[in-house]
């Protein structure tokens, strides 16, 4: 049973809206299901929607957020708990210490640079949740094209491909989530190629 996942997304306020009302159908489908919310805590871009959504729909999220944001005043105020830890190395690790998927949103460096290691510690078989991409309009493509060649060039196996699952819509997240593939600590031993 899915109670909580961890979502990554941008923080950019000049994205197009659809990225924005991604996050806000992704909030809803989640708060919908009674799933907590597990993000980066801040108030703005695609992090700030999701936050509203979820508060709006009577969900539980809680953010976890480095000090020098919180100085920077990127925090959102209203969560229903905000963790404050001290480097970026401890929020990731805050990010994937107890959830039942992985999300990841349209975003930016470090969107992409937080479900780069999500998969690369579930190929060593030390993540199993699902990871599931919103490809909302396309964005992951280059990325999953750029997967696809370090399957073709032998850099990952293919095996590999079900490291993670995608879907171009919110709405079919829960689905994407149930359907992706078992995955274990075993995982290891095919970790190398």
């Amino acid at each position: 049973m899915i109670e909580q996942v961890t979502v990554f997304a941008a923080s950019s306020r000049r994205v197009p809206a659809r990225y924005l009302q991604a996050a806000e159908d992704t909030a809803r489908v989640l708060a919908a299901n009674g799933v907590k919310v597990i993000y980066g805590g801040g108030s703005l871009g695609l992090m700030g929607s999701l936050a509203n959504r979820m508060i709006r729909e009577g969900g539980y999220i809680r953010g976890i957020i480095p000090r020098f944001m919180i100085d920077a005043e990127w925090a959102h105020r209203g969560l229903n708990e905000l963790v404050v830890v001290e480097t970026m190395h401890e929020r990731k690790r805050a990010f994937l210490e107890a959830t039942d998927a992985v999300i990841a949103l349209p975003g930016g460096t470090g969107t992409l640079e937080e479900l780069m290691e999500s998969i690369t510690l579930k190929r060593l078989g030390m993540l199993t949740c699902p990871i599931v991409l919103i490809n909302t309009g396309g964005f992951y493509d280059p990325l999953l094209s750029f997967l696809e060649k370090m399957v073709e060039e032998h850099f990952l196996r293919p095996e590999h491909r079900r490291m993670w699952t995608v879907t171009d819509r919110p709405e079919n997240l829960m689905e994407a989530i149930r359907s992706s593939d078992g995955w274990d600590s075993s995982a290891i031993g095919f970790a190398l190629v």
